[in-house]
């Protein structure tokens, strides 16, 4: 019987690897030999120590959608590399940030004129809420099927900051 030359499990005279650890057998040639060491493990493919850039863990396209989910992701994205190198996530997360900004203002606008006019804001608030879910299924459709669609206003304030 032969040991593993790494963890000293016992392992089968003509066994190539330890059963336990996974080495590499070291066989001895002849009775009462000393073990060989193991062959020293092979070297690495050269794109193991390639110093390209790191691929993204996700699509652009993907990250894209994902930036309209609240602003944590859009936030995230324009801090976490290599997406905040990437012009297609840049402006779909600037582009959702300044799409939310104009929202709040639009609601606080919206909130004082409902107070002098309740009954008639009370149908407003239903469609604009359904507007806005519009516009946000729509966002995030055209950032999965990797297309720039640009809002009005805020779309080429986003092209200009994902362009910077």
């Amino acid at each position: 019987m032969a040991f593993c030359a790494s963890c000293g499990t016992q392992m089968a005279d003509n066994a190539a690897f330890c059963p336990n650890c996974g080495k590499a057998a070291a066989h001895a040639s002849g009775a009462g030999a000393s073990p060989i060491a193991p062959a020293p493990a092979p070297a690495p493919p050269a794109s193991y120590g390639s110093t390209a850039t790191p691929a993204a863990p996700m699509e652009e396209n993907i990250a894209g959608m994902l930036a309209y989910f609240t602003i944590i992701p859009a936030i995230i994205f324009l801090l976490v590399e290599p997406y905040n190198r990437n012009r297609f996530v840049r402006f779909h997360s600037f582009q959702c940030l300044f799409t939310a900004a104009a929202l709040i203002v639009l609601h606080i606008c919206l909130s004082f004129l409902s107070y002098a006019l309740p009954l008639i804001m009370f149908p407003i608030w239903g469609l604009l809420g359904l507007a806005e879910f519009a516009l946000w299924i729509l966002l995030v459709i055209k950032a999965y099927q990797h297309q720039m669609f640009k809002l009005p206003i805020v779309g080429d304030l986003a092209e200009k900051q994902a362009g910077a």
